[in-house]
């Protein structure tokens, strides 16, 4: 069940991202990128609908995923 970011508290949804950025451990390449930059480039994509915030039921869990690999 996809869970709409505007209904999650500010402060929950950073620290959702937070979480999400650090088990993710995403590789940038070459360039360094700090903590904080990830998070917000992870925010923006939530904000600009190219992810979106996944909630199962089953598992009683909560993701981010890419909108597109949801298709």
């Amino acid at each position: 069940m996809i869970v709409p970011w505007q209904e999650i508290p500010e402060e929950n949804l950073r620290s959702l991202v937070e979480h999400f950025v650090l088990r993710e451990g995403t590789d940038y390449g070459e360039q360094e990128v700090s903590f904080d930059d990830k998070v917000d480039q992870v925010l923006a994509l939530i904000r600009n609908k190219e992810a979106v915030v996944v909630y199962s039921e089953l598992h009683e869990t909560i993701d981010i995923k890419l909108t597109r690999s949801l298709a």
